[in-house]
């Protein structure tokens, strides 16, 4: 089974920066997608960034492009997501997320999320 911990999540001002980490275990295979989704109180959960298998291939939510940077380390398993000039439409749960599709941008495609870490951006 898939197991994947964040962590990197907390309190910063409007224009500041964060970059969450999330290293994953329980893998079969190095041949799998990762993707990152957040979920604001009263809104559902959604893919704002995504990362191929192979690194070359990335995707990002309109909101967050510009802004936030998905990378991975395929040898160690993690994958990160530097978000800068954060806002605080920001403030979310941050999930980091398991795909084998190839099909990184859909969001349906993962089957495995983390626990899940608080960023708060305060005005």
């Amino acid at each position: 089974q898939v197991q994947l911990v964040e962590s990197g999540g907390g309190l910063v001002q409007a224009g500041g920066s964060l970059r969450l980490s999330c290293a994953a275990s329980g893998l079969t295979s190095s041949r799998y997608s990762m993707g990152w989704f957040r979920q604001a109180p009263g809104k559902e959960r959604a893919l704002i960034a995504a990362i191929s298998w192979t690194g070359s291939n990335t995707y990002y939510t309109h909101s967050v492009s510009g802004r936030f940077t998905i990378s991975r380390d395929t040898a160690k398993n993690t994958v990160d997501l530097q978000m800068n000039s954060l806002k605080p439409e920001d403030t979310a749960i941050y999930y980091c997320a398991y795909s084998d599709s190839d099909y990184f941008q859909i969001p349906t495609n993962y089957e495995y999320f983390g626990q899940g870490t608080q960023v708060t951006v305060s005005s």
